[in-house]
């Protein structure tokens, strides 16, 4: 299923990234209007947990969108740091539990297509989407994680365009991550 909205989310998903590796609050709303978009896309297709994992990154984009802008001491701008240990355990252990969860409830009560894969790449995108949020230069390595699980997720459904987005992402996800390391190493 390849359309012009899919394309058009596509684009706008990809600016939105790009946007966040420079640290760039716009990042924020073209990422909202993509997601709209593929609210659409994906209950099209039956991906229930990533339809409804777009309606959570409306609000994680909000809250991202004040983070960058006023999260930091002061109410300045946020800056770039390294997650709390004591929340990577505690962050694992929901993206676990929620996937079993979710996978469990779209397995028995829709007809969801791939309802585990699926939960589990959209939990852990409500994670990485949170770490983001909170400019911790971890949520670089949860997108490197999702992006690669969603290639093959896509593929399999025939969302070519999503799929090439995907891996557009993934690389992006890698300049992110060392432009943020970079910026941390920096002390800035």
């Amino acid at each position: 299923m390849t359309s012009a909205v899919e394309a058009a989310a596509v684009l706008l998903g990809i600016a939105a990234v790009y946007l966040s590796t420079r640290q760039n609050v716009w990042t924020y709303p073209l990422g909202i209007v993509s997601v709209f978009l593929y609210i659409d896309i994906f209950y099209q297709v039956r991906l229930y947990a990533d339809m409804g994992l777009q309606v959570f990154f409306i609000v994680l984009q909000a809250y991202g969108w004040y983070e960058w802008l006023y999260g930091g001491e002061n109410r300045t701008a946020l800056r770039v740091s390294r997650l709390p240990r004591r929340f990577a355990a505690a962050a694992a252990a929901a993206v676990a539990a929620g996937t079993a969860l979710l996978g469990m409830t779209l397995h028995r009560y829709t007809d969801a297509s791939l309802p585990y894969v699926d939960s589990f790449l959209a939990v852990l995108s409500m994670a990485g989407q949170w770490l983001m949020a909170r400019k911790y230069l971890e949520s670089w390595h949860v997108w490197i994680a999702v992006n690669v699980g969603s290639i093959g997720m896509y593929g399999v459904k025939e969302l070519y365009f999503t799929m090439v987005l995907y891996a557009v992402y993934l690389v992006l996800a890698e300049v992110g991550r060392r432009e943020w390391a970079k910026e941390l190493s920096a002390g800035r």
